[in-house]
């Protein structure tokens, strides 16, 4: 047997590969497209008021914002700075332990979103909920966390 056969990918696991690199590259370019033209947000600035919207008093730590819309916290303070001149957003000390800055949703920011959530919501549906039986929807989600899970998880 080849010693080096698996360092390449079979022809079938190269065109699956293949299609899920692009996959990677082109629906968050396609849904970032949809948010920039339809409500001048991009697809992180929602994905963060999304999270906001769905937190306690609609407030969260810097850095579990940045960690949930997977950005660094240096791009996520840049992206809040944007999002608090328009304001949809405000820092302020986190009173529990003042070493962390919070991230608190406006109501202003709120009717962004719910003002936003319609047409993206309606481009999702279209790209992927409804182009995919229920069943493969389900299979998919559960094979992206079992991805998220290796690669959350420490190298063995």
């Amino acid at each position: 047997m080849d010693e080096h056969a698996d360092l390449w990918l079979a022809p079938g696991e190269l065109a699956s590969w293949l299609s899920v690199v692009r996959l990677m590259t082109r629906l968050p370019w396609a849904i970032d497209a949809q948010l920039q033209r339809d409500a001048d947000l991009s697809m992180v600035e929602y994905m963060a008021l999304a999270m906001l919207s769905e937190a306690p008093a609609w407030t969260l730590r810097m850095s579990v914002l940045a960690e949930n819309t997977s950005t660094s916290l240096s791009r996520l303070s840049h992206m809040v700075k944007r999002l608090e001149s328009r304001e949809y957003v405000r820092r302020e000390p986190d009173p529990a332990d003042g070493r962390f800055t919070n991230a608190i949703l406006l109501p202003a920011g709120m009717a962004k979103l719910e003002s936003a959530a319609p047409a993206h919501v309606a481009y999702v549906r279209r790209l992927v909920v409804d182009n995919l039986s229920g069943e493969r929807l389900r299979r998919l989600g559960q094979d992206a966390e079992r991805i998220l899970q290796r690669i959350d998880s420490p190298a063995r």
